[in-house]
């Protein structure tokens, strides 16, 4: 086990020795079709035998990865390039300014405040503080109407579950309050200061919170100075356990607007609570049902008075935007912005102007629109890019959001409403020659003749007739858009001399719910014909061979690396699945897997079991097969997609593969799915991931 391992591209290299992994005679019957289950026990993370695996588990594969000279020089430039200032979109409360800043190198940003933008900024929060190696990592903050208060959540070691604090923000001092069991909350201040709005499950049940699956989502309001159990209950359904709650408060102070969400399921209901007088809201007035069918995507912009504006998908699959009198649910909601070409992927209300994010091949445009429907010139951007973390409430003049492209570092841009001009706040200076590379974008035709997209980052001067390490890096699933976005880790592959190719695939909303439905349940294959696709087309037009052909993704794009490998193994030379949904069949059993049915369907129902059979990665090994190197990646504080998933695949693929290959797994302590994860943590990953690459693609 402690032997050097050899050299996977070598012809005739042995086979690869593993550690032991024992099999159980688990055998399982789904609907009359008998299914074995040989690594069950490896679900359980916290046993002494699975703790036992893991540590055996890491020993080969960082003993393999140190063997690669390459290892350290990749780890010292990731460092380098990892190490420039980053700024988040600044909000402005009670006459305050917040925003978030990154020196470099601190495992998480930290949170300032400041009288002027550009004034001397003062610490509010640094959570680099909290532990001792950065894995206690913020999630939602929320700064009360006043600037007084802060509420702030944390999470330890990347688990989903937060606790929510409270701080003064003029002198830094944490009060007392402590809420816990907060998950998939958001939290929202009524516009007296004296409590906010959040959500929380009842306390898990189990020896394992992290296993236990997740149900009964409820609302509160606490009061500042209140123990937890003291909260106000403001709405709870204990006769659908399965259905989640958001909580936002309208700018005037005036409404409780309740988003109530059914798992991974775009569509949702809207209520809304009158709290009557912002300064003296009425916590119990009666929860009103406004939209109340779960037949379409609902999203709540603003209002005027009883007046809502919404944005929806409901009979527009690219979204549009409505107005809605509340006094009057019953009429026929008025037209602001009608669908349009692209998809609507965004849209913020201030002042009386709607701007508009759209996706124009799964790049951003921003659009203007009066609440009138009066189109106004749009919004200059700099390059193909994406722009997020869009910030300014309906009083304010200013917009602030993000702006970021594969080669461009996220820069903070202002737009000012009614003059139109549209300016940088922050721009980052990264160590490196953006210069020396471009994305272009090609258009790919998949399978079934469905035509996508796909973005190739590269150096400018690549020869043509030379075969490039390529990493192909998909997703494809629940919704999510795949658009330009900056990576210093991506900057190190381009460095090292690689490709980066990234297709817009089926099950993401890049052209409307459409695509996303062609994605879903048993149109899933289809999400891995586009990956297939975007492969083959890299080799046909000589970008690369097979041989040095990468792919990779993360959680859903786990899964389609792991489909995608079992189903093609030859097609690829590599693959990098991490955190990964592998086991199709049993997802559904641990914490909050089973939101995840409306995407995927569920393995108890007898007429979706054989198409999650079918592709499972899991289940879809063969043994005597030649699959490509892989390096699985998962965390043991993973509590949204369990590591029991990657555990599983790992021991399975390593017990089917017949070629000199590596089948690794590289198991992360002290981390979870990947939010707030430190950049110490980030940058050693990604030095592991590259490294793995330069060995068994040989890059030179």
């Amino acid at each position: 086990m402690g032997a050097s391992p050899p050299n996977p591209t070598s012809p005739g290299a042995p086979p690869f020795h593993y550690p032991p992994t024992r099999k159980s005679g688990q055998v399982d019957d789904y609907h009359g079709t008998r299914v074995e289950d040989p690594y069950r026990w490896l679900e359980e993370v916290e046993s002494p035998e699975t703790r036992s695996w893991v540590e055996a588990q890491n020993a080969i594969t960082f003993g393999f990865l140190e063997g690669i000279p390459a290892r350290q020089s990749i780890h010292r430039r990731l460092t380098e390039l990892w190490n420039y200032e980053r700024f988040g979109v600044p909000a402005l409360k009670g006459g305050t300014w917040f925003y978030f800043r990154n020196d470099g190198l601190q495992n998480q940003a930290v949170l300032y405040r400041s009288d002027a933008l550009d004034g001397p900024p003062v610490t509010l929060l640094d959570p680099n503080l909290l532990s001792t190696d950065g894995t206690t990592a913020l999630g939602v903050t929320a700064v009360s109407e006043d600037g007084r208060l802060l509420a702030y959540s944390v999470s330890e070691s990347g688990s989903d579950w937060n606790e929510i604090r409270l701080r003064e923000v003029q002198s830094g001092r944490d009060l007392a309050d402590r809420l816990q069991w907060v998950k998939f909350s958001s939290i929202a201040w009524t516009h007296d200061g004296a409590g906010f709005f959040y959500s929380r499950y009842p306390v898990p049940g189990g020896a394992d919170p992290l296993l236990e699956v997740n149900k009964n989502h409820k609302l509160y309001y606490h009061r500042v100075g209140n123990a937890q159990d003291q909260d106000l209950l403001i709405f709870e359904r204990p006769d659908q356990p399965d259905w989640g709650v958001a909580a936002d408060v309208s700018d005037d102070g005036r409404y409780l607007v309740l988003s109530i969400w059914l798992g991974t399921d775009r569509r949702n209901r809207l209520y809304y609570v009158d709290l009557g007088d912002p300064l003296a809201p009425k916590l119990t007035a009666p929860v009103v049902p406004l939209l109340d069918a779960f037949d379409a995507a609902w999203g709540f912009l603003g209002n005027d008075a009883s007046v809502f504006y919404l944005v929806t998908d409901k009979d527009a699959p690219r979204r549009k935007v409505l107005r809605m009198d509340t006094r009057a649910p019953d009429r026929e909601p008025g037209l602001i912005i009608p669908e349009q070409a692209d998809v609507l992927e965004s849209a913020h209300l201030i002042q009386d102007v709607v701007v508009a994010g759209y996706l124009h091949h799964a790049h951003a445009r921003v659009r203007r629109f009066r609440l009138t429907g009066e189109e106004l010139p749009p919004v200059e951007l700099p390059s193909l890019g994406s722009i997020a973390e869009l910030s300014g409430d309906r009083r304010a003049t200013t917009l602030y959001f993000a702006f970021t492209s594969f080669l461009t570092p996220t820069a903070i841009m202002s737009h000012e409403v009614h003059g139109g001009t549209t300016t940088f706040w922050r721009i980052p200076a990264v160590a490196f020659d953006a210069s020396l590379y471009e994305t272009r974008q090609v258009f790919v035709r998949s399978k079934d003749g469905t035509e996508l997209p796909m973005f190739i980052t590269g150096r400018r001067d690549r020869p043509a007739d030379r075969a490039a390490p390529v990493y192909l890096y998909g997703y494809g699933g629940f919704g999510v858009n795949m658009t330009p976005a900056f990576s210093a880790g991506i900057v190190g592959w381009l460095e090292l001399g690689g490709v980066f190719a990234m297709p817009v695939l089926r099950g993401g909303n890049e052209y409307g719910e459409a695509w996303h439905e062609a994605g879903m349940f048993e149109r899933k294959q289809n999400v891995f014909d586009d990956f297939f696709a975007a492969a083959e087309w890299l080799i046909a037009n000589r970008v690369t061979r097979p041989d040095r052909l990468a792919i990779g993704g993360g959680s859903n794009g786990g899964l389609l690396v792991g489909a995608a490998l079992t189903q093609r193994p030859g097609l690829f030379g590599a693959a990098l699945p991490a955190v990964g949904v592998m086991d199709m069949l049993r997802f559904h059993k641990f914490t909050i897997g089973w939101a995840w049915v409306p995407e995927y369907g569920s393995a108890d129902d007898p007429t979706q079991f054989p198409a999650l059979l079918a592709y499972s990665p899991l289940h879809n090994l063969r043994p005597g097969t030649r699959y490509p190197a892989t390096l699985v990646t998962t965390a043991d504080h993973d509590d949204r997609v369990v590591p029991g998933h990657s555990f599983k695949f790992a021991a399975a693929l390593q017990a089917a593969q017949a070629g000199p290959a590596p089948a690794l797994i590289r198991i992360e302590t002290k981390a979870g799915h990947g939010a707030g994860k430190p950049v110490a943590k980030m940058i050693d990953e990604q030095a592991d991931r590259w490294a793995f690459l330069v060995r068994v693609l040989g890059v030179a």
